[in-house]
């Protein structure tokens, strides 16, 4: 089954409506200076506030980039984080002073050669998960950190499925998910502003989203329990 997670969340309700959709994950934005910041005494709100009315909450990701680790870590402890999700340039020995266990962003380039991209992106995924962290492969757009918006070529990011488990992020929305999982084949999908309407979280497209998911999912099962028949 492809795991979820919404990310840039704001609001209990909309924590909720993301948990009710079946989400695996939500996240909660620590990096200063971008518009899905929240401040942890904020975030702490609602991840008690999930936790009271869900039992069975998603997994808590808190969003982190170029922050001294001390900063980092006292915000897992405050807010009860199951996970950091570094969006920087933090090197494997910060990753290791994180008190939480790491998805380590990774951003795909578009243009250039393919193939240099694809054997690029595989080290990059490699190296996370030789180190026991999760990747996640989101597009490049200079000047940015992520949540650009903007898709890129699954095609790489399936290649880089061989390697190990990665979320998959970048420009997904209701309308193309399908397509990106049964391209891609990611362990999960990672969206934000595919799940929004005027720059705010909407329940329905949260909804939409995850039925998606749901269906690509379906799909490649039966796929892939079609091709077993097959060869028997």
């Amino acid at each position: 089954m492809t795991r979820l997670k919404i990310c840039g969340l704001r609001s209990l309700d909309h924590a909720l409506a993301a948990a009710d959709s079946g989400a695996d994950l939500v996240g909660f934005n620590f990096v200063h200076g971008v518009r899905r910041r929240i401040p942890p005494e904020h975030a702490q709100k609602i991840i008690e506030g999930l936790r009271r009315l869900r039992p069975d909450a998603p997994r808590i990701v808190g969003l982190f980039a170029d922050q001294p680790v001390e900063d980092v870590n006292a915000v897992a402890r405050r807010c009860g984080l199951d996970l950091a999700q570094l969006c920087g340039s933090e090197p494997p020995e910060y990753w290791k002073a994180v008190h939480v266990p790491v998805i380590r962003q990774i951003r795909v380039r578009g243009g250039g050669d393919r193939e240099d991209t694809i054997d690029s992106t595989r080290r990059a995924v490699a190296e996370v998960v030789s180190r026991k962290h999760l990747a996640l492969l989101d597009s490049h757009r200079d000047g940015s950190l992520g949540g650009t918006g903007q898709t890129f070529d699954w095609n790489i990011a399936r290649a880089a499925s061989e390697v190990g488990d990665y979320l998959l992020a970048g420009g997904l929305t209701p309308d193309n998910v399908e397509t990106a999982i049964i391209t891609a084949r990611p362990w999960g999908v990672d969206v934000s502003s595919g799940v929004e309407t005027d720059g705010v979280k909407d329940p329905s497209r949260i909804a939409s989203f995850a039925d998606h998911v749901r269906r690509a999912a379906a799909s490649i099962s039966r796929d892939t329990h079609g091709s077993g028949r097959a060869r028997g």
